[in-house]
């Protein structure tokens, strides 16, 4: 009997679930949007039970379009957006507050404070990370501080903490695990990545009591398995992994000096850098890759908080375009545009910059700016923001970097992939399965179980779906991001 791995891919803005076979084919998927809540000025929430019924809901539907008998499914992956954080009661399984987003802005007078005490190096030191409201620390922090009883509660036992992988594995077995991956762990900046365990002196720091934080596991291992009368079967929970590093992982980037850059909601880039963590002189992060029998593979990022979240801004807020695809139509009646650069920090700058107070800004507007042309400087902002980070990658690394590999949604744009390698001055692969995130997580499932052998075989399927050769000239290339640079200047410190 055939089997799959069923794969759950929990972003940002919607729930995804991806069957696999073992020749990585997508034999059904479904997806589902879900709720944003914006209840503040750079505030963002979910619902945790909107995450939980999402993802749930679309699992049975890929299981029931694939015509699955529950015997069939060997295994189930789990990658989520990264340093969202939930809080629940133990007993009930209620949240006690939404989902804190990553993207969410409010805890930026606690890293403020914290930077101007001195303790910058004493945190990346230990985490690999840049003091910032990102990361899950300040916003279990925030929770514990703000929602009634919450602290009593926490210290009591009684509460329990964990980013989304944590929460839907929780849930999906029935409240049977409380657990999370290393790489997960390392985004919360409460998780020493030399030690790998979670650092009693951040936890101080923090306030936050150890016993509300989940077991800390590899990233491909069976944690548990999935309740019958929850999901319709039993099935081993084999990979739990940050969206990011799942992409790496599923983009066969083995080595170190392998690069990927994801183009989801934001727009991440990771370089693996192999068994020692690389400490970035440029405000890159260094962060945990992968965790496999008790070991661990390091990582370089950097993180663009608005990249694919740009064009459904377009769509959504201005109502210049109807679908997400009505962009790159737009983007190719107009040669250029026309002088317009956007700095999308809708919720601050990331990597290399980190501005908590940098404000969304379009600069160079005339009146002969058509929405074509914002259209156009649109997905050249999605690129420049990963030139940013390719550049410091590059000098932290030592060694130049001759190709990119891509995925995530906006890399279906030949456009902006052409652009993109332009403006890199790099070589851009784009792979036959785009869908990388989801990919990741279901070669590791496959993995602890016995699914694939080896990372050889992982290799043998991914294959290349175009190459995009950079051809502008370096004079161009130059004055470019010359232009691009003054208009992040013009957009920092706005809020402030």
């Amino acid at each position: 009997m055939e089997k799959f791995i069923i794969a759950l891919d929990q972003g940002t803005t919607s729930s995804r679930a991806i069957i696999f076979n073992r020749q990585i084919q997508n034999i059904a998927s479904s997806q589902r949007e879900f709720q944003q809540f914006f209840p503040k000025q750079g505030w963002v929430e979910h619902n945790p039970e909107d995450i939980f019924i999402s993802q749930l809901s679309v699992m049975k539907e890929a299981v029931m379009k694939a015509n699955l008998k529950p015997e069939q499914i060997e295994a189930v992956g789990i990658t989520n957006q990264r340093e969202t954080v939930i809080l629940w009661d133990k007993d009930s399984g209620k949240p006690i507050y939404n989902a804190i987003v990553w993207q969410c802005r409010r805890t930026a007078d606690i890293t403020d404070k914290l930077i101007k005490q001195g303790k910058s190096d004493f945190i990346r030191e230990k985490t690999g990370l840049i003091p910032d409201p990102y990361f899950s620390a300040t916003k279990i922090k925030w929770i514990l501080d703000n929602v009634a009883g919450a602290r009593e509660k926490a210290q009591n036992g009684q509460i329990l903490a964990g980013t989304v992988d944590t929460w839907l594995t929780w849930r999906l077995s029935g409240k049977k695990a409380h657990v999370t991956d290393y790489t997960n762990a390392s985004r919360t900046m409460l998780f020493n990545i030399h030690t790998l365990q979670w650092d009693k002196e951040l936890l101080d720091l923090f306030d936050i009591p150890e016993c509300i934080l989940p077991e800390v596991k590899n990233s491909s291992e069976i944690y548990t398995t999935t309740d019958e009368t929850i999901c319709g079967f039993t099935a081993p929970i084999a990979s739990m992994i940050g969206d990011q590093q799942s992409a790496l992982f599923g983009q066969a980037c083995f080595n170190p000096g392998d690069v990927k850059s994801t183009y989801g909601t934001g727009c991440f880039m990771l370089m693996n850098t192999g068994t020692k963590p690389v400490l970035s002189k440029h405000k890159l992060l260094t962060t945990i890759a992968l965790g496999m029998d008790g070991k661990v593979e390091y990582a370089l990022e950097g993180s663009v908080f608005v990249g694919g979240a740009l064009i459904k801004w377009l769509r959504d807020q201005l109502g210049i375009i109807q679908t997400a695809n009505d962009v790159n139509l737009l983007a190719q009646t107009v040669p250029d545009s026309n002088g317009v650069i956007i700095v999308p920090a809708f919720t601050g700058l990331g990597a290399p910059y980190w501005d908590a107070y940098a404000r969304g800004t379009i600069v160079g507007l005339t009146r002969g700016v058509s929405k074509a042309h914002i259209c156009r400087a649109a997905l050249e902002a999605i690129a420049f923001q990963v030139k940013d980070e390719l550049e410091c990658m590059k000098e932290d690394f030592g060694n130049d970097i001759k190709s990119l590999k891509v995925d995530g949604g906006a890399c279906v744009s030949n456009l902006m992939m052409q652009f993109q390698a332009d403006i890199l001055n790099t070589q851009v692969y784009r792979p036959e399965n785009t869908e990388t995130t989801a990919t990741g997580t279901a070669f590791l499932a496959g993995l602890a179980t016995g699914y694939w052998k080896s990372k050889e075989e992982i290799k043998n399927v991914w294959k290349i779906n175009a190459i995009f050769e950079p051809a502008m000239d370096q004079s161009e290339r130059t004055q470019r991001y010359a232009l691009w640079q003054k208009a992040v200047s013009r957009a920092q410190d706005w809020d402030k």
